[in-house]
């Protein structure tokens, strides 16, 4: 199946990455991140609507070809600032041009000549967002649709809607404290290249995870999870994004996973016999006998505690 579209934006040598993933021009990132995993999940081999392997074959490659570099394109800030320029300069050129535009679907010619474009332009785009790639054979010409009202709406907004990005603020103080190398996990394989969109979530993860920010690369690792339950890798990671959290029955749940699935995963293997270790000491501190026990020492919990003695606490 040829994925050459040569209508709507496309017709001047644009890749029109709205229409892709099928959001309006002027999505915001948190709308174009939700509009992605929707699509990557239904285009997932172990989807469950997907049932060939004709029909996985083509899901693949609609992922890889064109979903994929659409968000990516999207959802990073810098690519997306620079699309956003280039978009806006194609809605004043196309205003230019718009005595010679050839429209072809009826719905692209009905927005043309609307009074109230807002409006009809995202309900139309809602409408189709909704069965986008249900039918895969048909997500060319229905991408080709989405790029035609797209074109006109820049053409009739003349790009005023668009936006770049908010600057990212730089730090002030770049004397801050590196995160201790010894706490770090082990540096991920590179994910399978087969399973493109995992690959995106588990770079994002350990980004996160390098600069201690644990709780949002918890969310990137358990989006990643809603797509691919059975990655050993995600499970490691989460394990041990868990543990730095010290939920440490949490962080065991997901490192005994990655072990189910891969028995040679490093991170795994580095902090199971840790946890199950304090894990087990918490266990009999909470069951020992007051009578039967009062002259054993109990464990020490101070100078960091059970979690302490993990990373480099005293050991008592």
């Amino acid at each position: 199946m040829s994925l050459r579209i040569d209508r709507g934006l496309f017709k001047y040598d644009f890749i029109d990455n709205h229409a892709i993933l099928c959001v309006p021009v002027d999505a915001d990132v948190k709308e174009i991140r939700k509009r992605y995993l929707k699509i990557a999940r239904h285009l997932h081999p172990d989807s469950g609507v997907i049932h060939t392997e004709k029909e996985k074959k083509l899901a693949n490659e609609l992922l890889s070809k064109l979903v994929n570099p659409a968000y990516e394109t999207l959802s990073v800030e810098r690519t997306r600032a620079e699309y956003i320029i280039v978009l806006s300069q194609m809605g004043k050129r196309l205003v230019q041009e718009s005595a010679s535009l050839e429209l072809h679907s009826d719905l692209a010619k009905q927005l043309a000549a609307s009074p109230n474009i807002d409006h009809l332009y995202k309900s139309a785009i809602a409408k189709i967002g909704e069965t986008q790639y249900d039918s895969l054979q048909q997500v060319i010409p229905i991408i080709a649709q989405i790029s035609e009202l797209n074109l006109v709406y820049l053409m009739r907004s003349a790009g005023k809607a668009l936006s770049a990005p908010p600057p990212v603020a730089q730090p002030i103080n770049s004397t801050k404290p590196q995160p201790n190398p010894a706490d770090a996990p082990p540096p991920p394989p590179a994910p399978p290249k087969e399973d493109p969109t995992v690959e995106q979530y588990l770079r994002r993860a350990q980004s996160l995870i390098d600069k201690n920010q644990f709780a949002p690369a918890k969310v990137e690792l358990q989006d990643a999870l809603k797509i691919a339950p059975k990655n050993s890798r995600c499970h490691s990671m989460l394990g041990f994004v868990y543990l730095k959290q010290n939920q440490l029955k949490m962080a065991k749940i997901h490192l005994d996973n990655a072990l189910k699935l891969d028995p040679n995963d490093e991170t795994a293997l580095a902090w199971k016999p840790k946890i199950d270790k304090v894990l087990a000491q918490q266990s009999g501190g909470s069951h020992s006998n007051g009578t039967a026990n009062s002259g054993q020492k109990q464990p020490d919990k101070s100078s960091g505690g059970l979690f302490g003695g993990l990373f480099g606490g005293k050991k008592k």
